[in-house]
């Protein structure tokens, strides 16, 4: 089941309500262009500002989208182990296949505490759970010895590694072996970890780009080493223009100009900065994503 590219949804939001139209089209966008899984309520989906009402609603829509041809995987992490069993709970009533679990935040936990709060998971839920390991946003590392240690557990069935260290990766194939699936967490190191052994990839630019990023999965799951390395180069442009500031302001922006949803967040997030957006839309222009090469003010874009 995890295995190939899945989407990190974002949510569309409009008169600062969850855009359920815009919602529904864009899952379907995914679904149409090969993806083989959609992950709603991560960080991508601006997850930490949605009520507890809209989160049930976002996971709702994407199960009812998917409807059975692709797995969703949930979102369901915190910084409080109590909080992810109740969120994992209820992710796992409204018919999620998997729920995706982010190291806690801000704490700064141990190792044991970990594998602690993991353990603790998966011994009060049922459904399949994705360690998430993005030390860049938590504050803390998911170390390879402790996900070895994880990946003896039934219930903890995949890696979505995001910690830019291939080094990393490396250890925690080589220390786990064919127990657990390894993810890539970064749309510009999926490439690469599929070349070590991963199997895929949690992506935030096949919000954009779902049929070419599927293709370059694909073509490494089936060992065509010289395609899958020729799409990597293709969209390695976009893929950086869409990091070029914090996720999900760039793929919004790239969406909201091609046509699919509104360039809305909510605070802390703000809109995308004007010297960026220039750039942004160039590229896109020459992705064929967007039909016509917008003007902007160079000085707005030199600000």
């Amino acid at each position: 089941m995890i295995r190939g590219t899945f989407t990190a949804l974002v949510t569309p939001f409009k008169d600062h309500e969850v855009d359920e139209e815009s919602f529904r089209k864009h899952i379907q966008f995914q679904i149409d262009n090969g993806v083989n899984g959609i992950v709603p309520c991560g960080t991508t989906g601006e997850t930490v500002t949605l009520t507890p009402e809209e989160y049930k609603k976002v996971i709702s829509i994407a199960i009812e989208e998917a409807k059975g041809k692709v797995p969703v995987i949930a979102g369901t992490g915190s910084n409080n182990t109590e909080t992810v069993i109740e969120t994992t709970k209820v992710a796992g009533d409204l018919g999620a296949d998997a729920c995706l679990v982010v190291t806690p935040y801000y704490n700064k936990p141990p190792q044991e505490g970990l594998y602690q709060h993991y353990t603790r998971v998966a011994r009060e839920t049922k459904i399949p759970i994705v360690l998430y390991n993005v030390p860049s946003r938590t504050g803390c590392n998911l170390e390879p010895r402790t996900v070895a240690r994880l990946a003896e557990l039934d219930q903890i069935i995949a890696l979505k590694e995001a910690s830019g260290q291939l080094k990393q990766v490396c250890d925690v194939i080589s220390l786990c072996k064919d127990k657990i699936t390894i993810l890539s967490g970064d749309d510009y190191l999926a490439f690469p970890i599929m070349s070590v052994g991963g199997h895929g990839v949690i992506s935030v630019a096949s919000n954009v780009i779902p049929e070419g990023i599927s293709s370059m999965i694909s073509a490494a799951l089936s060992g065509d080493w010289d395609k899958a390395r020729k799409l990597h180069y293709r969209y390695k442009d976009l893929c950086d223009m869409l990091f070029i500031e914090t996720n999900p302001i760039p793929v919004k922006t790239a969406l909201a100009m091609m046509g699919r949803m509104q360039p809305e967040f909510r605070l802390p997030l703000w809109r995308m900065s004007q010297k960026n957006e220039g750039p942004l839309a160039e590229i896109l222009f020459r992705h064929h994503l967007i039909k016509t090469r917008p003007l902007y003010d160079q000085r707005k874009m030199a600000d």
